[in-house]
């Protein structure tokens, strides 16, 4: 190589999966989402029928939901991102503990104001979660899995 001729690339290297458009990052988050729901809402009634007080039922199944989804969404959703170091990790426990107590505390505020129906936990449920999603993919795109 001369001084005039630019560098060759090492065919050996390899470059940085490339970040995927908004919309594919939305359904890809949508169908994660629907999975981890399923896991969320199975765990929380499953252990609202044995008895469990409404608050940790809830605290258990959002954990175990929420870990199935970081781990769907590192790998299938936000692909390309730089998601480790320490300050990767800090930014993931912020954001899950602010969720979890949104989560939570949604839940029980909802069971507290929705009048005696059949289906009240199913809906506090419902409502919880919606709150806590639209925080997880703004802070999960924005901060935890940023470029």
């Amino acid at each position: 190589m001369t001084a005039t001729e630019p560098p060759r690339a090492d065919p050996t290297a390899t470059s940085p999966t490339p970040r995927p458009g908004l919309f594919r990052q939305i359904g890809s988050f949508v169908a994660v989402g629907i999975v981890a729901a399923v896991v969320d809402f199975g765990v929380y009634h499953l252990l609202l029928s044995v008895g469990l007080y409404v608050p940790v039922s809830k605290g258990i199944s959002f954990i175990l939901g929420t870990t199935t989804a970081y781990f769907l969404n590192k790998r299938f959703t936000f692909t390309g991102a730089n998601t480790g170091g320490k300050a990767r990790f800090a930014g993931f426990v912020a954001l899950y503990a602010t969720t979890f107590a949104v989560n939570v505390g949604v839940n029980s505020l909802a069971l507290a104001l929705l009048p005696p129906i059949t289906y009240a936990e199913s809906v506090a449920w419902v409502i919880a979660q919606g709150t806590a999603t639209v925080i997880n993919f703004v802070m999960l795109r924005t901060v935890v899995f940023r470029n």
